[in-house]
């Protein structure tokens, strides 16, 4: 039996937001106090919207992906659809929203996946999965300015094949991914 968590919540002795980019990112610095007593004179916390990602599938059973460059790391990769949870919108409202921008792709049914924190070590974020199934072709792509976006349709063995060599290396797409694959065992 797994034991119950106790949750030991650090004290905030000092709070100071060193950096504010509105609803898209914040950057705070406290002084917290742990439940040992210990004083940590300099913890930093991100603050951002919460993020969503779509395991799409169409009606044939394959993969809608997308390969887009991501500048931090200076290399274009294989990804999910992703994106920023607006203000207003429901995790599922953007998750379709998203599918629908990036790659023209909707309908089909939808269901919640996988939540997880992106880095509960300093991030204020969760993260959403959706599975969608059933997706078929129903507009052009609408991407933003800042998008250049691929969509990359895969079968089942080829998306198993890029986790396993490494081609996807976004974390919060392959583990609810990895989970996908698990389930199917």
């Amino acid at each position: 039996m797994i034991k119950k968590l106790i949750n030991r919540k650090w004290k905030v002795l000092d709070s100071q937001k060193l950096l504010s980019k509105g609803t898209w990112m914040n950057l705070r610095m406290e002084k917290v106090q742990l439940p040992s007593g210990a004083i940590v004179p300099e913890w930093f916390v991100l603050e951002f919207p919460d993020w969503i990602n779509v395991i799409a599938i169409t009606k044939d059973g394959r993969f809608v992906m997308e390969d887009q460059y991501r500048h931090a790391l200076g290399q274009t990769n294989y990804e999910l659809v992703a994106g920023v949870i607006d203000p207003g919108e429901t995790p599922l409202q953007a998750a379709q929203r998203e599918l629908s921008e990036e790659t023209g792709f909707g309908g089909g049914e939808w269901q919640l996946f996988m939540q997880v924190s992106p880095n509960p070590t300093n991030h204020t974020n969760m993260s959403y999965t959706f599975l969608a199934t059933g997706v078929e072709k129903l507009r052009d792509q609408h991407t933003e300015a800042t998008e250049d976006i691929n969509v990359d349709i895969f079968t089942e063995e080829e998306v198993l094949e890029l986790l396993e060599t490494g081609q996807i290396v976004q974390a919060l797409h392959a583990a609810p991914l990895w989970k996908y694959f698990a389930n199917k065992k």
